[in-house]
């Protein structure tokens, strides 16, 4: 089991070493949307960026971007509106960002009281044990066992989410998209 974490958190800090020099890279052009300014003209809006531990959000008709997932969950709340909110739920924290046990109830706190009609999990399923949500990796302390999955989990993560946002388990979906930039529009 030991040898196992050490596997997770090897791949991990390579993701996200991969992940750092991505996104200092300059961001293509394709991931606009097109809208009209407020004179009425064509432009290109970017697409809201979330990275490894963020929270944010898109107005109706704009679009998430979540750059190299790898081992990450993404986490995007749909609102009757037409809106976004999301969340890029990191394996291990990011310097700076939140830890995977708090990703939910800043979520949930972006979300509000608005109306929400899905939402939508994608992501490495199977490198994620769902009581990530409730307890990070970091918060196990020395010669405490870290839970790691044996398989994927995707009813336990859609269970974890829901209760985490408050939201009824049948507006949660899960899949199982690993390794690449994730669009949601």
């Amino acid at each position: 089991m030991t040898a196992a974490v050490a596997v997770l958190i090897g791949a991990q800090l390579a993701a996200t070493a991969a992940a750092t020099a991505a996104e200092a890279a300059p961001a293509p052009a394709a991931a606009g949307v097109e809208g009209k300014a407020p004179s009425g003209t064509d432009r290109k809006a970017a697409a809201v960026r979330i990275t490894e531990g963020q929270v944010a959000e898109a107005a109706p008709g704009g679009t998430l971007l979540y750059p190299s997932v790898t081992s990450c969950l993404t986490v995007t709340v749909r609102l009757r509106n037409g809106g976004l909110v999301g969340a890029h739920a990191s394996l291990f924290q990011v310097p700076g960002e939140l830890r995977s046990d708090r990703i939910l109830s800043a979520l949930k706190q972006r979300v509000g009281g608005r109306a929400v009609r899905a939402v939508e999990v994608r992501g490495a399923v199977g490198a994620w044990y769902p009581g990530y949500f409730t307890k990070a990796i970091e918060s196990y302390g020395d010669g405490e066992a870290v839970p790691f999955p044996e398989a994927p989990d995707p009813g336990g993560i859609a269970a974890a989410v829901a209760a985490g946002l408050g939201q009824p388990r049948a507006v949660v979906t899960v899949q199982d998209l690993p390794d690449g930039d994730q669009t949601v529009s």
